[in-house]
């Protein structure tokens, strides 16, 4: 009996783990799906940024924008097309398939409502939060 519980706690706790962010990977991926508009900094000064009808924004700004508050529920459905931008005649972002989904993973709000995304939401998320600039 005493196996079977150690057992139970230690998926747990593994299944816990295994849904926490990586901001790591949601740099990788902010680099590799985000970077070409937004630039490598999240400043709005990627490449293509001066061939864009709309100015990509300032990723590291968010929080300021927002009196101070990381507006997560905003960022997600923006990110996984749930709150479509349209920007040089696409929605953003132009990877929307792969951001897209199932959305079976909750991410809390500052105000601790769960928002229901994909993982690679997820991360990406964890990653735009850690590079948010204090005034």
């Amino acid at each position: 009996m005493r196996i079977h519980v150690l057992l139970i706690a230690a998926l747990g706790v593994t299944a816990s783990a295994g849904l926490a962010q990586d901001a790591d990977v949601g740099r990788a991926l902010f680099h590799r799906h985000c970077a070409t508009c937004h630039g490598l900094e999240g400043r709005g000064d990627g490449p293509m940024a001066g061939a864009m009808l709309i100015k990509p924004a300032n990723l590291t700004e968010l929080s300021i924008t927002n009196q101070g508050v990381f507006p997560l529920e905003r960022v997600v459905r923006r990110i996984d097309g749930r709150d479509p931008l349209i920007s040089h005649g696409s929605p953003m972002p132009v990877y929307g398939d792969y951001f897209e989904g199932v959305f079976d993973v909750p991410i809390k709000t500052p105000a601790g409502q769960p928002v229901l995304t994909s993982r690679p939401v997820v991360d990406l998320v964890a990653y735009l939060n850690e590079i948010q600039r204090q005034e």
